[in-house]
């Protein structure tokens, strides 16, 4: 919000009133009666000061109550980014100085190697040929900070790119191909729904069934994530960015795109045995184990959407025979503990934009970005009063 002053000026000096030439004229008849000298000036009143007060005040209720908007006060029932992030701490125990989702990860570092492909579709620096630092952070999806990562559905991968021109790139993408619904309201209908009952410490099945009979596109990613093979290591995994965006080139052409990161590892599935025998980190000691024999890659593919592909729909997939271009690859060249690594205080938000590359109307990418700022905040206000040691590597895991 920007805040107004109101400068009042001083209000101009009165001109006095002429003098009476009664003051310099001879009475020659007495029989005149002596005429009265004009008043005096009559004093310079000063401008009221109450037309700024009161321009004051509005400009303080109008900020009241934008905050109060913004904030849900005025409409309690209406979804806010607040709103949104208290039911997803209201669905585990609280961990301070954490993510709210995607809470478990590990901090990487390494660059993208543009092959100057993505030149054709977008001016955006990062696309030039060469090579761009980043640091990154891969993670398991939940709010659990030492959650299992055999248990873990979904894996992520997040980024920040800055060119050698100041120019900054932040991305998010998770291993499942589509979003399980298609607006912010039913993600947070969702997310109530898959609450854990105190009685069994399960969601209750009646309400995760009327949730599904109420949103059916959200039994299509019911079915990956039943189906879909679970890949031995975050090293040969698939993320994917399903929102869409626009990407401008430098001539002015647009179309909007999607983006996926496709290991250069070989693919392997794990087995039940294998998941239940795995250790609760074993995603990141595989990680540090690969990387100590050396990088590891994914390429960047661009998919560009055809007329009628959806825009605005991130549980919509697109056909795959549109056309796709690898602009470069990401290489991962270390690791480090997010508790004290500088992934732990970034927000990866996806609306941190390079010129060249601009968000859709995707109403789930707008609630993304806000949902990230309000759980960035919290974090950090936590970390920065001391009530988070366990974040910032000082306590004992529960």
């Amino acid at each position: 919000m920007y805040a107004y002053t109101l400068i009042a000026y001083p209000a101009p000096t009165a001109i006095p009133a002429r003098l009476s030439p009664a003051f310099a004229r001879v009475h020659a008849m007495s029989s005149m009666p002596p005429e009265r000298p004009a008043p005096p000036p009559a004093p310079a009143q000063r401008r009221t000061t109450l037309p700024a007060f009161a321009g004051i005040g509005v400009i303080l209720l109008l900020a009241a109550l934008a905050f109060a908007w913004v904030g849900g006060w005025l409409s309690p029932q209406r979804l806010t980014p607040q709103r949104m992030i208290n039911a997803i701490e209201a669905n585990g125990p609280p961990a301070p100085g954490y993510r709210r989702a995607h809470t478990k990860g590990i901090c990487v570092f390494g660059r993208f190697d543009s092959n100057g492909s993505g030149a054709a579709l977008s001016k955006a620096r990062i696309f030039a040929p060469g090579s761009t630092p980043l640091l990154g952070r891969m993670s398991i999806g939940g709010g659990a900070p030492h959650g299992a990562d055999n248990d873990a559905r979904v894996r992520s991968m997040a980024l920040q790119l800055v060119a050698d021109n100041g120019q900054e790139w932040r991305m998010a993408m998770n291993s499942f191909p589509f979003f399980v619904v298609s607006s912010a309201e039913a993600f947070y209908e969702q997310t109530v729904a898959s609450r854990p009952d105190p009685a069994t410490g399960k969601p209750d099945p009646a309400k995760q069934a009327a949730f599904a009979a109420a949103h059916p596109e959200s039994v299509k990613f019911a079915n990956w994530a039943k189906t879909a093979p679970w890949p031995t290591s975050f090293a040969n995994t698939d993320y994917n960015g399903v929102n869409a965006f626009r990407f401008v080139d430098a001539k002015g052409g647009s179309r909007y795109v999607r983006w996926s990161m496709r290991p250069q590892a070989p693919f392997a599935a794990m087995t039940p045995g294998q998941r239940k025998a795995a250790s609760a980190d074993f995603l990141s000691q595989d990680l540090q184990a690969r990387l100590a024999q050396g990088p590891l890659r994914w390429d960047m593919v661009v998919t560009v959407a055809h007329d009628g592909d959806s825009i605005l729909d991130p549980s919509q997939p697109w056909p795959e025979d549109r056309a796709q271009t690898v602009v470069g690859t990401v290489v991962i060249e270390r690791a480090e503990a997010q508790a004290t690594g500088p992934c732990r205080d970034l927000n990866f938000d996806p609306l941190v934009l390079p010129p060249g590359v601009e968000g859709s109307d995707d109403p789930i990418l707008a609630a993304r970005s806000a949902a990230y700022s309000v759980s960035f905040n919290r974090r950090e206000g936590e970390i920065g009063s001391g009530r988070a040691p366990d974040a910032e590597g000082k306590g004992a895991r529960p």
